[in-house]
């Protein structure tokens, strides 16, 4: 391992130098790169059907996700996971019913319990894992995997565990090139936001709840809550310096108060959202500059609205599109093009995206592989060039809570960083060499069920990556030297090395 480490270390630097002083980019390193960076990376074949479809075409359809179909493999492999499927409420009366069986205190309740959590977790990271790796609409699947970012919510705090699929499912996918509006607005509305920031205990001064008794374990009113408000227009909409003051947040606050959920009525088949007049405050609020009348639940769809259309909003979103898909720090030109672009269109997600795939900066060469893949962006890449059969998700999972990404379990609402800073330093290079070695040794079982008594199945021999066939679908994006280490070493030991080289840990 040691020689492998020296590899990573005295070679690191070279993808982002040769790119720099690259010259006009191939075809071949133009279909790399839209793979890349609207997708996980490249699939065998993907190189070449991208060239042979036409770049323009292939950003077009990966624009408009519905047009290209899913295979009926991954279709039926989603069909089946029933925990990512069912309603919410269905899902929380199996969290919550096993909850209460635990605190009989004995062990076999106890058991059940963390055989319910663990069904709910593991087909939630399925559900996520095999779209990624699978789908042909790429692009979508990055865009989920932003916007979860974006408005993160933790499935580890309490009914969150049960939530996190549906809000996924219902509120960030169907909306991921949509208009943010109706993204902001969906994020606001799921328990599962409403939850982890606590907005449905927020309630106006002096209210009593009719039955206080009655509530769920967890659910008692305490006044004023300002973490959602907080949230929304520091991290959801305007940015930290969005131009708001600490009157603004807690103002905001007031206007959101009585936006939340009751649990009984999600298990009974009601709606998930409901505003409750009794808990709002029904004074009239300053915000933003704003006189605000009050006027129950319109104050805070009308907030939501200011929000969405707000010029710090669209700079902030174009900050962050441009950071996810072209440069840790963005050239300013193309995010003061990208905030025009959401404020003519109305926060059109498309469109936006459409500017900054025709934009210069986004081709420009010193902007292709200069990208550190995050550990979830490494992950799905690995097993996409390997061809890797995704059988058995535990070993992901583990793998990437090693990595320091476990899905689903950022814990502050920021979400997990995107950044090179963040994610490359020596403790996370050496967990990714382990990572590479194991999948490309095939140590990792991922091609066969989890053993019946939840074992890892870690230890049975999988199928060994083909070095030969990886080498092929990166292509270009492998520089000569990486080339020469991997072909001059053991056969064993070259897919590893590919997997584990500094070029594929860029984008």
């Amino acid at each position: 391992m040691k020689w492998f480490s020296r590899f990573l270390f005295s070679t690191l630097p070279l993808v982002a130098i040769c790119t720099a002083q690259a010259a006009a980019p191939s075809i071949e390193q133009r279909a790399l790169h839209v793979l890349n960076r609207l997708g996980y990376g490249p699939k065998p074949g993907d190189v070449e059907n991208v060239i042979n479809m036409g770049i323009e075409r292939y950003i077009d359809a990966q624009l408009h996700p519905q047009t290209i179909p899913l295979p009926s493999a991954l279709t039926q492999r989603l069909a089946a996971l029933e925990a990512a499927n069912a309603p919410a409420g269905d899902v929380l009366a199996d969290f919550l019913a096993a909850q209460k069986m635990a605190k009989q205190g004995d062990e076999d309740s106890k058991q059940k319990r963390r055989q319910v959590f663990q069904r709910i977790t593991e087909q939630t990271v399925e559900a996520r894992l095999a779209r990624a790796v699978d789908s042909p609409r790429q692009l979508e699947e990055v865009m989920v995997d932003f916007w979860f970012n974006h408005f993160n919510v933790f499935a580890g705090k309490g009914m969150d565990r049960a939530l996190v699929a549906s809000y996924e499912r219902d509120a960030i996918r169907p909306y991921a090139l949509g208009r943010f509006r109706d993204l902001l607005g969906a994020t606001a509305k799921h328990p599962a936001m409403l939850f982890y920031l606590d907005n449905w205990q927020s309630v106006a001064p002096g209210f009593q709840p009719r039955m206080p008794g009655r509530q769920i374990e967890g659910a008692k009113t305490r006044g004023l809550n300002e973490n959602y408000a907080r949230e929304l227009m520091e991290l959801h909409t305007l940015g930290v310096d969005g131009g708001y003051s600490q009157k603004d947040v807690t103002e905001l606050a007031r206007m959101l108060t009585g936006w939340s959920f009751e649990p009984r009525d999600m298990i009974r088949g009601g709606g998930a959202f409901r505003f409750e007049p009794r808990r709002h405050d029904q004074g009239d609020k300053e915000w933003l500059g704003y006189h605000v009348v009050a006027r129950g639940q319109g104050e805070g769809e009308w907030a939501l609205d200011v929000l969405a259309s707000h010029p710090a909003t669209a700079r902030h979103i174009g900050y962050q599109l441009a950071q996810y898909f072209v440069a840790d720090q963005p050239p300013s030109a193309l995010v003061d093009r990208l905030a025009r672009r959401f404020l003519d269109t109305q926060g059109d997600i498309r469109a936006v995206l459409r500017t900054l795939f025709e934009s210069a900066e986004f081709w420009e060469p010193a902007h292709m592989g200069n990208k550190f893949k995050t550990p979830y962006r490494y992950v799905v890449s690995a097993l996409r060039a390997s061809e890797s059969e995704v059988v058995n998700v535990r070993p992901l999972a583990g793998a990437l809570s090693r990595l320091g990404m476990p899905l689903y379990e950022c814990q502050t609402p920021d979400g997990y960083k995107n950044t090179e800073e963040t994610w490359l330093n020596p403790d996370a290079l050496t967990r990714r060499i382990n990572f590479a070695t194991a999948l490309a040794s095939g140590r990792f079982p991922l091609d066969r069920p989890a053993d019946t008594d939840g074992q890892y199945g870690m230890g049975k021999r999988g199928t060994m990556v083909d070095a030969e066939r990886l080498m092929s679908t990166l292509g270009s994006s492998l520089s000569m030297h990486t080339r020469d280490v991997a072909v001059n070493s053991q056969p064993g030991l070259r897919a590893a090395l590919l997997l584990g080289s500094p070029d594929f840990m860029r984008y």
